[in-house]
């Protein structure tokens, strides 16, 4: 049987806002407890606070760091499919609007980055044009392409030139110098000062860091996951797909678990640092592919074959609104730790950050609530999705 996604507008894939809004809610937790990249904790001298720190740190990041990012990225490659798909029904091409939709997302992420300079928008406003480039390819070519992506070729390359060059060096610390000085100017400067420096010294810090971490292929090859979601109308509840998921999600936990533990263990035997970083990097990436993989299978499951849809349900609203969250809580962030707020990080531990991160949720939450009962999308949804119908020429 095949099924077709309705065009945008009331006709939602709840599935789809659901896991947005979990991967929000993850991404978060993520930056409360990071203290939106101010790493720079106050001393703890109570043992219960250091247990609890811990806890919450190590948890955080294993269930959410590097996998909360992933989902989003795939949740925005299939909003393209679902939009591009939606105009080659009516008989036109949406490749030029999502150009132009790509370049207002670049000036959304230069604010969004000014206030916080560890964002990811700018990452997708450069490369969503790769799925401009590839959407009219063939299924199976668009899955080798982001085969190849997922599987760092980066890094197989630096790994090959490292076993073939005995002197060859990685500079793996390329963005340190650039955190230095945000993060100075996160402590100790003012609103104005953090503009200034986040947008270009904390850009390139930035995507320095992405780049040395591999998200840059990643997210190229997440996109076109999502584009091939869309068009398998894979979100949609039948018993082909439960059990494509079901077999998605058994995959994808047996090959998390080795993946993991060799990446922890891969330190004990190999010490050329040219070879390690690469190496660690690359199984890194595969290990947070496969829980990602746990999380967004596990999710639909949920939600599909148990009484916790219900729950889930709940996350749809914050999963639509999920452009005005994410950019409000970096005004928020920024307001409450860093100098020219309230400087908060000179006394939150990871503890009191986590609660206040739970906190800032709720309210985003019940205020998600609140809006979308006399409106149909956010406010910052709505006006990027104005601005990008905007008649700006006839070529569009």
């Amino acid at each position: 049987m095949h099924l077709s996604y309705a065009p945008t507008g009331n006709n939602r894939i709840e599935i789809a806002d659901v896991l947005r809004g979990f991967a929000v809610l993850g991404i978060t937790l993520i930056h409360f407890i990071e203290r939106f990249s101010l790493y720079s904790y106050p001393e703890e001298t109570c043992n219960l606070l250091l247990f609890t720190d811990k806890v919450i740190w190590d948890s955080v990041f294993f269930a959410f760091s590097g996998k909360a990012y992933c989902i989003f990225a795939l949740l925005f490659g299939f909003s393209f499919f679902i939009q591009d798909n939606s105009q080659k029904i009516k008989g036109k091409d949406f490749r030029p609007r999502f150009a132009w939709r790509l370049v207002l997302l670049f000036f959304i992420a230069c604010i969004n980055s000014s206030l916080f300079p560890g964002e990811i928008l700018m990452l997708y406003a450069l490369l969503g044009y790769v799925m401009i480039a590839v959407c009219r390819l063939s299924s199976r070519s668009i899955a080798i392409i982001a085969g190849i992506l997922l599987l760092q070729p980066l890094e197989w390359g630096q790994i090959i030139i490292a076993l073939l060059d005995p002197a060859f060096v990685i500079n793996a610390q390329l963005d340190a110098p650039y955190w230095e000085i945000v993060n100075t100017v996160q402590k100790e400067g003012s609103f104005i000062e953090l503009c200034k420096t986040a947008l270009w010294t904390g850009n390139i810090a930035n995507m320095g860091w992405m780049l040395l971490h591999g998200r840059v292929t990643q997210t190229a090859g997440l996109f076109m996951v999502g584009i091939l979601i869309g068009r398998s109308n894979l979100f949609y509840y039948t018993e082909q797909n439960i059990r494509f998921w079901t077999k998605v999600f058994i995959a994808v936990t047996i090959a998390f678990f080795p993946i993991y533990g060799l990446t922890a263990i891969l330190p004990d035997f190999i010490t050329r640092e040219a070879l390690l970083v690469p190496s660690s990097l690359l199984l890194k990436s595969l290990s947070n592919i496969a829980f990602t993989g746990i999380l967004f299978a596990g999710v639909i499951l949920v939600y599909y074959l148990t009484k916790l849809k219900g729950v889930l349900q709940q996350l749809a609203p914050y999963g639509r609104m999920s452009l005005t969250n994410y950019l409000s809580q970096s005004l928020i962030g920024g307001f409450l730790f860093y100098n020219w707020g309230l400087g908060l990080y000179r006394y939150t531990g990871i503890t009191v950050c986590i609660l206040i991160g739970v906190g800032i949720f709720f309210i985003q939450f019940c205020f998600c609530r609140w809006w979308l009962r006399s409106h149909p999308q956010g406010p910052l949804e709505w006006l990027w999705k104005k601005a990008t119908w905007i008649n700006v020429g006839n070529r569009l």
